[in-house]
């Protein structure tokens, strides 16, 4: 099996910053697209930022320029920079990746969630 723990959440004012991180780890042969996720109370669950293997990375238009994601491939473990934090990026954050995983000698990709961490920003 694969988990995914986040970590790095918490409580900070507005303006502020915080990194996330997300640590893959179980049976995992490679890992392909990762990415962050939000949910606000009562919002649907959004893409925030993707990552590929290769490092290209994508944004929704309302971090651009604030958050940074990244990823360390060798440690199967990706980040996000949130910097001048504001009120409406309150939300349980989770990260998501695709693993491929080597089932009876056959590549075999799932995605795989974690259980989220809280960001609480305060104005």
């Amino acid at each position: 099996q694969v988990q995914l723990v986040e970590s790095g959440g918490g409580l900070v004012q507005a303006g502020g910053s915080l990194r996330l991180s997300c640590t893959a780890s179980g049976s995992i042969f490679s890992i392909d697209d990762m990415g962050w996720y939000r949910q606000a109370p009562g919002k649907q669950r959004e893409l925030v930022a993707s990552i590929t293997s290769g490092g290209s990375t994508k944004y929704a238009d309302s971090v651009k320029g604030r958050f940074t994601i990244s990823r360390d491939n060798a440690k199967n473990t990706m980040y996000l920079q949130m910097n001048s934090l504001k009120s409406e990026d309150t939300a349980v954050y989770y990260c998501n990746a695709l693993v491929e995983r080597m089932v009876w000698g056959v590549p075999q990709r799932y995605a795989y969630w974690g259980q989220g961490t809280q960001v609480t920003v305060s104005s």
